[in-house]
């Protein structure tokens, strides 16, 4: 049986990078997966392609899970196809790395509403639409929230919003048997971050392993968080960063 058999799982920001990656191992795992995305339709269509090209199940849905009507039409077809879910994977997210004083007050509200507030709505939303048994909320975070990095005031903030999120909601839902982790991942290289020159000297100098990380090392990690392996694991802020 695979690791992740009968699952039924929702991945936001899912049309590339760490996301499309959580989505395809999850679904190599067994998992019917939910692909959302909220602007790069073509991209998502190609993560559901394959995966159901390799005998997975997917579909695809738009939605902006900073709004909450969004929201409310995104577990309607969900419960239309698949009934309850048993994993939601908080991947969505923005980054801008800048000194401070060049942040302006329309980046900031961007960086809160796309990293902090769809997953405070979509996780409120979605603790009714887990079945019976639990299930595993996965916050994609950042290794940024424990190790200080200058130019990241703004990234950094929020995604430390999201780590308190995971504390919290931890304690909170547990008695559902819903479990609740953060992965922090480390620099990482995909299509929209391709870290070359300097920047990837300074990282593989400052990282004990002395490479960056990969998508597939995240989706690792989220697969085992999503599996009855993790059954006992709730609470905690998982580095995947080669020791940066």
């Amino acid at each position: 049986m695979k690791t992740l058999e009968n699952k039924v799982i929702l991945v936001t920001g899912a049309s590339k990078g760490i996301g499309a990656q959580i989505a395809k191992n999850m679904a190599k795992e067994g998992a019917k997966i939910i692909v959302n995305y909220n602007s790069d339709a073509i991209e998502a269509e190609k993560v559901v392609s394959e995966i159901t090209s390799q005998g997975g199940i997917a579909i695809l849905i738009k939605a902006d899970v900073s709004q909450q009507k969004d929201i409310e039409i995104l577990f309607k077809t969900v419960n239309k196809t698949f009934g309850k879910i048993t994993t939601l994977v908080h991947n969505a997210g923005v980054y801008k790395f800048e000194p401070i004083e060049t942040v302006t007050e329309k980046e900031f509200h961007n960086h809160f509403n796309t990293n902090v507030l769809s997953t405070f709505l979509l996780t409120q939303k979605a603790i009714n639409h887990f079945n019976e048994n639990g299930g595993s909320i996965i916050n994609i975070s950042s290794i940024a929230t424990v190790k200080p990095t200058p130019m990241t005031s703004l990234y950094t903030a929020s995604k430390a919003a999201v780590d308190a999120l995971t504390n919290v909601l931890a304690q909170e839902l547990g008695n559902r048997n819903i479990r609740v982790n953060s992965i922090l991942p480390g620099p990482t290289e995909t299509e929209g971050n391709k870290i070359t020159g300097d920047v990837k000297s300074y990282v593989t100098a400052n990282t004990p392993l002395g490479k960056m990380g990969k998508k597939t090392d995240i989706a690792a990690l989220a697969v085992f968080l999503a599996s009855d392996k993790a059954s006992f694991i709730t609470g905690q802020k998982i580095g995947v960063s080669g020791g940066f």
